[in-house]
């Protein structure tokens, strides 16, 4: 169990995001997580998973990469 466990406020600082962001990510169980008692607490695989999951990778057409 070398798995390593963030609290909220980790996430958010994280994601360079508030703290409301990964709170909502809890609350519609869009990300794994934990209670520890009343504490809440995210493990950090379920956050690269997160990150992997909803990273958009650009598309080329030829030399030149168009955005989204």
């Amino acid at each position: 169990m070398n798995e390593r466990y963030l609290s909220v406020v980790q996430v958010a600082e994280l994601l360079g995001t508030t703290v409301r962001f990964p709170r909502r990510l809890v609350e519609e169980r869009r990300i794994t997580y934990v209670k520890v008692g009343r504490h809440v607490r995210i493990p950090e695989s379920a956050v690269r998973e997160f990150i992997a999951a909803n990273t958009v990778q650009p598309r080329h057409r030829g030399r030149l990469a168009v955005a989204a």
